[in-house]
């Protein structure tokens, strides 16, 4: 195998971890989302019903954003921790 070919394979395996660990986030914050979607639904639905009233869509909008800002925050904290501890080293 040539020198090019083992560059172009260790570049094509490097493609494809970072395809699979975007892929992998992916699934993660779907299921994050539908972790959140559950929770809420506990929280604010009294009764099922055929359509929703306004207050328990606006209590389901709020619960789901709110887990969503909080998920958003601490993952951009560690983000920063880590920054600063590489930065450190």
């Amino acid at each position: 195998m040539s020198d090019f070919e083992s560059l172009s394979s260790i570049s094509g395996d490097k493609e494809l971890q970072e395809f699979l660990m975007m892929e992998k986030q992916k699934a993660q914050v779907n299921a994050q989302i539908h972790e959140f979607n559950d929770i809420c639904w506990d929280k604010c639905i009294s009764k099922p019903g055929s359509k929703l009233d306004s207050s328990t869509e606006t209590c389901l909008s709020n619960c789901v954003d709110r887990f969503i800002d909080t998920s958003l925050l601490v993952t951009q904290r560690f983000a920063q921790l880590l920054q600063k501890r590489a930065g450190d080293l």
